[in-house]
């Protein structure tokens, strides 16, 4: 299809000049003989160039070009000025006002086409990098709404209300640095008295590290035979698998070369009726035990991440809750947030934080730390997912006042 070019110019040889320069070329020309008519003809044929004279009655070259250089539907549109005036400001206002080019009379006939040629190349790989933005915008609207369903599946999966439990109290927050990322945790129930509480981190951020924590977070449903071994045994003709056999089974099934990613977990049994604690952690931020009296103790049990082939053996700790204890597990999205100095939150400032909240409940510690490490970085956007986990036991009171 021939590329359109608008000439116009209030002198009939001019037109009929530069007409018969460009219409052998193989140019649709349409002419226009003042301002007025040229804003008219612009605006409803869309031209692919325009040669515009300077000089004219009614509405003169400037005139038209401001006009046509405001409408949303022209502005793109590139004009190249025509005039037997060759001074620098003329030239100079001509540009300011939107013009891409100039033309001096009397014209030269290679210099136009050059012009003519220089010019519609360059429309047109705007009109191709308009058109890739367009469809580039249409595939990022695509993409955020792929995203947004895929950060409300992956919020499906994080722990729900615990009716009828009152040996324990659960609160939690989780805070992806995109809308997706690769944290997530839960508490599941394994049988009457025991429940797994894990807290996983995949490395790197978005859609594939969600998939895989996604994917992890299957493996850890008790239907699925990780974390409770079905037996022909008699009753409960079930066991209950140790926190270091579960991250045994992940590691086997989840080395880096299959997704080219590694994962942290902090792998918990708890006996609600008890108290009695089994964890394990595969290189995982040490979950924080916070006693009523504001004394601390790490659970730093455990080994190596997840997907190194089992080179070192997973240790398992045990801990015996008391009434009033809070078991606290995070990612080092916390302790790494820094502020906009670049300055970390850090582990210190946290255990901090922890001590001053100990009397309150755990919701309040988990809305306690979110604020301070907020205020510590004044809402400086996280570079990692935040997530963050309480439980407060209430059984076992008398070994609590013991």
């Amino acid at each position: 299809m021939a590329e359109k070019i608008l000439i116009v110019d209030d002198s009939d040889f001019n037109l009929k000049l530069l007409s018969s320069i460009l219409k052998k070329e193989g140019y649709e020309i349409i002419e226009a003989v003042d301002g007025e008519e040229a804003v008219d003809l612009a605006l409803r044929e869309l031209p692919d160039l325009i040669l515009l004279d300077v000089m004219m009655p009614n509405k003169d070259g400037y005139e038209a070009c401001s006009e046509i250089k405001s409408d949303n539907r022209t502005t793109n549109i590139a004009i190249i000025f025509l005039s037997a005036r060759a001074e620098a400001e003329d030239k100079i206002k001509g540009l300011e006002l939107g013009g891409a080019d100039y033309v001096t009379k009397p014209f030269d006939k290679g210099e136009v086409l050059a012009r003519v040629r220089a010019q519609l190349k360059i429309q047109n790989l705007t009109k191709s990098l308009i058109r890739a933005n367009k469809e580039l915008l249409k595939k990022q609207e695509s993409l955020d709404n792929d995203l947004k369903a895929a950060a409300e599946i992956q919020k499906s999966l994080l722990p729900k209300a615990l009716p009828g439990i009152q040996s324990i109290d659960v609160s939690w927050k989780f805070m992806p640095c995109q809308r997706v990322g690769g944290d997530l945790f839960n508490l599941l129930r394994l049988d009457e008295d025991h429940w797994a509480i894990y807290m996983l981190d995949v490395s790197g951020h978005g859609v594939p590290s969600a998939m895989v924590s996604v994917s992890v977070s299957q493996m850890l449903r008790p239907q699925t035979g990780y974390v409770v071994k079905r037996s022909i045994v008699p009753p409960p003709y079930y066991t209950i698998v140790s926190p270091p056999d579960v991250l045994n089974e992940l590691d086997t099934e989840y080395p880096i070369d299959r997704f080219e990613k590694f994962f942290t977990i902090s792998y918990h049994v708890l006996n609600i009726r008890n108290g009695i604690l089994k964890y394990s952690n595969a290189a995982h931020p040490s979950p924080v035990l916070l006693h009523p009296d504001g004394t601390m103790e790490l659970l730093d049990k455990g080994g190596t991440i997840i997907g190194m082939g089992g080179i070192l053996p997973f240790e398992e700790g045990e801990r015996q809750l008391c009434f009033g204890d809070k078991l606290i597990i995070y990612t080092d999205g916390i302790v790494e947030y820094q502020d906009r100095k670049g300055l970390f939150y850090g582990e210190d400032r946290f255990y901090m934080e922890l001590q001053k909240l100990k009397d309150e409940p755990v919701s309040v510690i988990m809305d306690g730390i979110i604020e301070s490490v907020m205020h510590f970085g004044e809402h400086n956007e996280p570079r990692d997912d935040i997530s963050l986990l309480g439980l407060e036991f209430k059984g076992n009171e008398k070994n609590g006042a013991s």
